[in-house]
């Protein structure tokens, strides 16, 4: 085979940077930045150079495992392994129902282009509504704060990061995520450029971050408390007449009013305790951005998994909106993704909105949101009898053992399945409670197109990377695995007509294209669009329609654009499509076709806001000793979630799974670094080293998630070496966000104690 060197997009994060990878007789012998990519430019990140080690990684499974009646795993072929699926998982719907078999999704989803296209095809013929991902445990909140203010889940406005003059960034810290709802090669240069140009960059968080190192200024907040804040900054906006949308919105925006009043009773003075912050530096933070010639506010996994995640993420945008930095060059910005999306197809400037609490989970009657139920009903649901119990599960790409609430008690529960199939890479935490694992593929064995991320891109590029490896042969691509798991749901059987079904996919997606108003093919022959399509198959035909049909597609002839699969094909380094664009009043879905600035749902949960803000300057103005410290996570650049620490290149060094303590604190408990500590919650203890450090504010610890890797029956040698502890074991799957039913991650109540008193007491 000789010398190959291809370019590919890096699938393992946000950033969708593009590598340059160079292959010896199918071994990878480099891995490096991609200068010529439109997009990242030759910036790359520890995690893209560790694609050959996720590559080669003996773990990975690459033949299916079934369990066997002494609960070990075999390997099967995968007509053993569906075979097994369907005499197993057919009976339990068969006897009790649809609901009896529960889906949930993970983060890797997202950067699976087969995945992410075919999941929704698995999950509507699965027809269940016990529908589970990790976005309940990430960033629903914000997407649902963007849906009630502007019609979709996917309408989040963006930092223009190339053109602003202000960036103030809440609970994020993108010089480790690489971006997180707001996707962006080389963010740390991109932060330089704003200060090179005068500008300036602000992060409030209760760490200083990687980010807020190189900031121009950080500002300590106690956890969970930045709706205090950000609602505290708008009341300075009020109060000193600098309210100002701007001419671009007159006329589309409804409630301002609301919102000012509601200001009104979180003036900085009152709430400057409970936030940690004084009152001078919230009017100055929010006179700074008012000034500002162009600015944007940043809230991401920090503001979003905590009490009021919905409200704070609510704010963000209100703050954009009130200086008049929506939707302007500089300010928060629409992203316009090649593929398209619920706010650049149908009839422009008015839609139905978002709707939620549309069906309940059975136990909690816990609301749906966006056709999901929260994670965190998962333990509950199995273990609990009665109609309509999750008997089965599917998992797919996921580690809810380690990633979700209380995790020890779904472990367990996980245990009760009568049945439990996974779709993954690891004999994991999770998959090792499966009956069957099918595995996936390696990054390069697949071919990649980020269809969600770039919804979230601080630019507008498209880029499309074929496999630079054939798959092992006879082993399918994820795509054919999730059809032939609708053929078993289907009741058509383990060894279905997979190419039928995929024929028949594909032509529903063109005829829901072609009666959609507003399409460039609207009103066109399904048949006549299938054989433009034609001979691809697969995620590729579905791709092709996208980029076809969306906002710079060729329309199959009837489109203002070129756009097509073929002509990416054709540009490896991927395709700039521009700047972010101004793109009101056409971009809004919401039933008045205006900016929903005070969305009733909102609105009603400000009570609940104002209760809490009394605790929580009640608990600032504690001194008693046994006063409890709050958890908040962190994340390493090397680190994505639990998925990736069983590659040697991104977990060796000194351990990061720590307990940040400041000095104050780790004196008044008697904490050493370097020494184990126990830390306790309501739902578990955890035993960790200790890290005395000023990186974080008095009064708040910090511990990394995703890790936890010690869990009997798993096969990950790098990830056990490195085990760590899981976090998750003290977050309560009780305690949700009400409105979103997101997970309550950050400011946990903890106790902390030195290992030899804890056991003692």
């Amino acid at each position: 085979m000789g010398e190959t060197v291809s370019v590919q997009t890096c699938p393992l994060c946000e950033a969708t940077c593009g590598l340059q990878v160079t292959a010896v007789d199918g071994r990878v012998t480099k891995i490096r930045g991609d200068e010529d990519d439109v997009f990242s430019k030759g910036f790359i990140c520890p995690k893209g150079g560790s694609l050959a080690a996720l590559h080669e990684d003996p773990d990975r499974l690459r033949v299916p495992l079934v369990k066997q009646p002494d609960g070990s795993f075999g390997e099967a072929t995968w007509d053993e392994a569906f075979a097994e699926i369907d005499r197993r998982l057919s009976p339990i719907l068969a006897e009790h129902g649809r609901d009896a078999v529960a889906a949930y999704l993970g983060n890797p989803g997202a950067h699976n282009l087969s995945l992410l296209l075919y999941t929704r095809v698995l999950l509507k013929a699965l027809g269940t509504k016990n529908i589970t991902s990790a976005s309940t445990v990430d960033q629903y909140p914000k997407q649902l704060a963007s849906g009630l203010m502007f019609g979709t889940a996917l309408s989040v406005p963006i930092p223009d990061l190339d053109r602003t003059d202000h960036l103030l960034i809440l609970g994020a810290n993108p010089l480790a995520s690489n971006g997180s709802l707001m996707t962006a090669p080389d963010v740390r240069g991109r932060l330089r450029a704003i200060q090179e140009r005068g500008g300036k960059v602000v992060v409030v968080d209760p760490r200083r971050t990687r980010t807020a190192q190189v900031a121009d200024e950080h500002v300590f907040v106690r956890p969970g408390t930045d709706a205090l804040l950000l609602f505290a900054m708008v009341n300075v906006l009020v109060t000193e007449g600098l309210v100002a949308p701007g001419e671009h919105l007159d006329g589309l925006v409804d409630g301002v009013d609301r919102v000012v009043e509601l200001a009104e009773g979180f003036p900085p003075e009152e709430v400057a305790a409970a936030c940690g912050i004084d009152a001078g530096t919230i009017r100055r933070l929010a006179r700074e951005l008012a000034a500002a010639p162009s600015a944007a506010v940043y809230g991401r996994i920090g503001t979003t998994t905590t009490a009021f995640g919905t409200t704070a993420s609510w704010l963000v945008d209100v703050l954009n909106v009130l200086t008049g930095n929506l939707d302007r060059p500089g300010g928060a910005m629409f992203s316009t993704p090649a593929v398209g999306s619920p706010n650049t197809s149908g009839a422009p400037g008015r839609g139905r909105g978002v709707r939620t609490g549309r069906f309940s989970s059975r136990v909690r009657g816990l609301g749906e949101v966006f056709g999901e139920l929260p994670a965190s009903v998962l333990a509950e649901e199995i273990q609990t009898p009665g109609a309509g119990q999750i008997r089965a599960l599917i998992t797919v790409a996921g580690n809810p053992a380690v990633s979700t609430p209380n995790s020890d008690r779904l472990a367990s529960a996980l245990g009760e399945l009568d049945f439990m199939v996974a779709i993954d890479i690891y004999l994991n935490e999770t998959t090792r409670h499966a009956d069957v694992i099918l595995p996936g593929l390696s990054p390069l064995e697949r071919s990649h197109y980020d269809v969600a991320l770039y919804a979230f891109g601080v630019r507008d590029v498209a880029n499309y990377s074929p496999p630079l490896f054939d798959p092992p042969e006879g082993t399918p691509t994820e795509w054919r695995t999730l059809l032939r798991l609708v053929g078993v749901v289907t009741g058509q059987g383990p060894d279905a007509d997979v190419g039928a079904i995929d024929a028949f996919v594909a032509g529903e997606a063109v005829r829901r294209e072609a009666g959609t108003t507003g399409s460039p093919i609207a009103g066109r022959e399904v048949d006549e669009i299938l054989a433009a399509l034609a001979p691809r198959v697969g995620p590729e035909r579905l791709l092709d329609l996208l980029l076809r049909v969306g906002p710079y597609g060729d329309g199959f002839g009837a489109g203002d654009g070129t756009l097509s699969l073929a002509a990416l094909e054709a540009a490896p380094h991927g395709i700039d499509l521009g700047a972010l664009k101004p793109r009101l009043p056409d971009v809004l879905r919401t039933p008045s076709g205006k900016i929903e600035l005070a969305p009733e749902a909102l609105v009603a949960d400000v009570d609940r806001l104002h209760e809490r803000l009394v605790a929580w300057a009640a608990e600032a103005d504690s001194d008693a000793p046994d006063r409890p410290l709050r958890l908040v996570g962190r994340r390493d650049l090397r680190s994505n979630n639990s998925w990736m620490h069983n590659l040697e290149p991104l977990v060796k060094g000194k351990d990061r799974c720590t307990v940040w303590v400041h000095p104050d604190d780790a004196a008044r408990l008697g904490l050493t670094d370097g020494e184990p500590t126990i830390v306790s919650a309501r739902t578990g203890t955890i035993e960790v080293p200790v890290q005395v450090t000023d990186d974080v504010m008095p009064g708040v610890v910090s511990i990394p998630h995703g890790w936890g890797h010690d869990q009997p029956g798993t096969a990950m040698a790098v990830a056990t070496a490195h085990a760590g502890v899981n976090s998750n074991v003290l977050a309560d799957d009780q305690d949700l966000e009400p409105l979103s039913g997101t997970a309550i991650l950050n400011g946990i109540a903890v106790t902390l104690a030195p290992v030899a008193v804890a056991v003692g007491a």
